[in-house]
């Protein structure tokens, strides 16, 4: 098949499953459980994406400055500063990394 038929297929099983939702009974939804599952999961697949994001580089690992970047963004993060300061820490390290040489 060609990538056009898969994208499309895609669509329509994304669209689709959101559809199923709206079928879901309002008091499953209101349960407290359900709140902190979807609340943990989300957390979860954003922290795995910028995970991979920073690590893999085509279909290979690359430890490079985009690691450097998510260790200095995990300190700032440890030390509670604000969003703001958590991007320019990031990027500042990445581009300091890259102006060493680590690329």
């Amino acid at each position: 098949m060609s990538l056009w038929i898969w994208l499309l297929t895609a669509c329509v099983l994304a669209y689709a499953w959101k559809l199923v939702g709206y079928f879901v009974p309002a008091r499953f939804l209101e349960d407290p459980r359900t709140s902190r599952v979807a609340g943990t999961m989300t957390i979860g697949l954003l922290a795995s994406l910028t995970v991979v994001n920073a690590v893999v580089s085509g279909q290979a690992l690359a430890a490079d400055a985009r690691l450097g970047a998510l260790a200095a963004a995990a300190i700032a993060l440890v030390l509670r500063a604000p969003f703001l300061v958590v991007v320019i820490a990031g990027a500042g390290t990445a581009a300091l990394l890259r102006l060493m040489g680590w690329s």
